[in-house]
């Protein structure tokens, strides 16, 4: 071989424009053994090789060089021209580099999936649908198929099966998680065994998903880590014709796991939370009221904007055992919102049904009721007002007390609204209740309202910032006049939402209490006893 390639330590080949080896020097020679001068360039290198060389004569030029492997190793190929017209192919290995681009690309893409599973995981609260996006991605990008364990409940194991490109299953089994190598030990936390250790052919029917198609070739099982305990398992898939999971790919299995685990357990807690606060609030929710002994009495509550939490204001009404009973109205408000001031509602709640035999005379209720609050060892503190009622002919009799409440305001037929005048400490405070009681008395027409202070404090106007005020409520509670107690319930409820619009407001509760018009049914007390009316 002639030229100054002869003694280049790279390979070198020279072609003619027939495709046929002219010369190569010895680092070709060795490279490729077939090849000789004279020999076809397509039958004796490999086809990245021939088909560039093609490309070059046909074109004359070559602007950018090639890349191509030979053996085990990579090359890229540059060419020139000769001044004969031969085409001189000038081979550098660079195998090394290509490994290196090849680990960071694929260093890239999973970085890319990590980004993507947090993103995905994350969009979501509900836990089943957790368990999908996360089996989906694992089948997708990290096996053929995957099964995720979620913690059993008793006997019974959750599980969701994704086979890529299908679309995810979901069951609940019976079946004992030692079947499968790993998993139990992985579905307490454990760290995984190598996937090289688990036979494939051990695993139960019910660990590969249906329509998974032919045979599995390599099984690698990881926990989910969750917060403080596991969130379940991961099994992953190969079919028979593809290669076993390497080191690398059972480690980023696990920084996967490690996310999906993460997300999982946030949406068991926000389940749990969710399941409890449900709870509450059906135990919690003020009752539907009623007609009751000739008095009409509505009621209306609306839930503050941070709905997950439980809120503090409440009312009931206890009524009387018969037409010359007082019945007992109770609206109230605890301080602060979540599980605490949730349990102290029930305490109340439940404290003044307890105390019903006693409630005729108001300051000793509430003063039991402040000594039972301040003995449980409770840090909240409430607001109440209870309204003793009676029938007397066609009025009604109310006895009024606020303990720390804002006052019940009365509505008179000729639209004028007056304050009670009733003041008093706040519940479950200081050791002493104070407190003075109002009677108050109710032609037909007329209604008593009381309330809680989310409806005087939601905040609206021009900028948000302005309260809904007492002077705005009655002057709305003005146009009221001789409506039914239920109408202005829904008066005052709408008018305050509209100012609040969708901005952050507290708990509303309102409850009116009427002496029904002359000639309607309840007001000769017809109406049967714990009948239903709209709230």
């Amino acid at each position: 071989m002639t030229g100054v390639w002869a003694a280049a330590p790279h390979p070198v080949v020279v072609a003619d424009g027939a495709g046929r080896v002219v010369e190569l020097n010895e680092a070709a020679a060795r490279l490729f053994p077939r090849a000789e001068p004279g020999a076809s360039l397509a039958a004796t290198t490999p086809g990245w090789l021939a088909e560039a060389h093609r490309a070059a004569v046909a074109s004359g030029t070559v602007d950018e060089p090639v890349r191509g492997e030979a053996g085990e190793y990579g090359y890229e190929a540059r060419a020139t021209f000769s001044p004969d017209g031969d085409v001189i192919w000038w081979l550098v290995e660079d195998t090394d580099r290509r490994r290196a681009e090849t680990a960071l690309e694929t260093e890239r893409r999973r970085t890319a999936l990590l980004i993507e599973a947090a993103g995905a995981l994350l969009t979501t609260l509900n836990y089943d649908r957790c368990m999908e996006v996360a089996v989906r991605l694992a089948a997708e990008h990290l096996a053929d198929a995957a099964i995720l364990v979620a913690p059993a409940t008793g006997k019974r194991l959750p599980v969701a099966y994704a086979i890529r490109g299908a679309q995810v299953s979901r069951r609940t089994l019976r079946a004992d998680p030692a079947e499968v190598p790993g998993l139990s030990e992985a579905l307490q936390g454990f760290p995984p065994i190598p996937s090289r250790w688990i036979d494939p052919g051990r695993l139960p029917s019910w660990a590969v998903p249906e329509g998974f198609g032919g045979s599995v070739g390599a099984v690698a099982v990881t926990p989910l880590p969750g917060h403080g305990i596991p969130a379940g398992a991961l099994i992953l898939l190969r079919r028979s014709d593809r290669r076993g999971f390497g080191d690398d790919e059972e480690v980023f299995a696990r920084l996967f796991a490690a996310r999906a685990g993460a997300a999982l357990s946030a949406a068991r807690v926000y389940a749990d939370r969710t399941g409890i606060t449900e709870i509450l609030m059906r135990e919690l929710l003020p009752p539907r009221l009623r007609h009751v002994h000739g008095v009409a009495y509505a009621g209306g509550y609306r839930a503050s904007v941070r709905s997950e939490l439980v809120g503090g204001d409440f009312y009931d009404v206890h009524p009387g055992e018969d037409e010359e009973t007082e019945s007992l109205v109770v609206l109230g408000d605890v301080c602060g919102k979540g599980l605490e001031a949730a349990v102290t509602t029930g305490r109340i709640r439940t404290t003044l049904q307890a105390l019903l035999p006693l409630a005729g005379d108001h300051l000793r209720t509430l003063s039991l009721l402040n000594g039972a609050l301040l003995n449980s060892g409770s840090t909240r503190f409430a607001t109440l007002v209870l309204a003793s009622a009676v029938r007397a002919g066609d009025r009604v009799r109310l006895r009024l007390t606020s303990a720390g409440h804002p006052p019940p305001l009365i509505v008179r037929r000729d639209g004028v609204v007056e304050e009670a005048a009733t003041r008093g400490t706040l519940i479950g405070a200081f050791p002493d209740v104070q407190a003075t009681t109002a009677g108050v008395e109710l032609a037909p027409g007329e209604t008593c309202v009381l309330y809680t202070d989310g409806i005087t404090e939601a905040r609206g106007g021009p900028l948000g910032d302005i309260m809904f005020g007492e002077e705005r409520l009655k002057d709305a509670l003005s146009e009221c006049a001789g409506m039914p107690a239920e109408g202005v319930v829904e008066r005052v409820q709408m008018l305050a939402a509209e100012w609040a619009g969708d901005r952050d407001h507290d708990d509303m509760a309102v409850v009116a209490i009427s002496a029904p018009q002359a000639g309607r049914p309840e007001a000769a007390g017809r109406r049967p006893r714990g009948e239903e009316i709209p709230r």
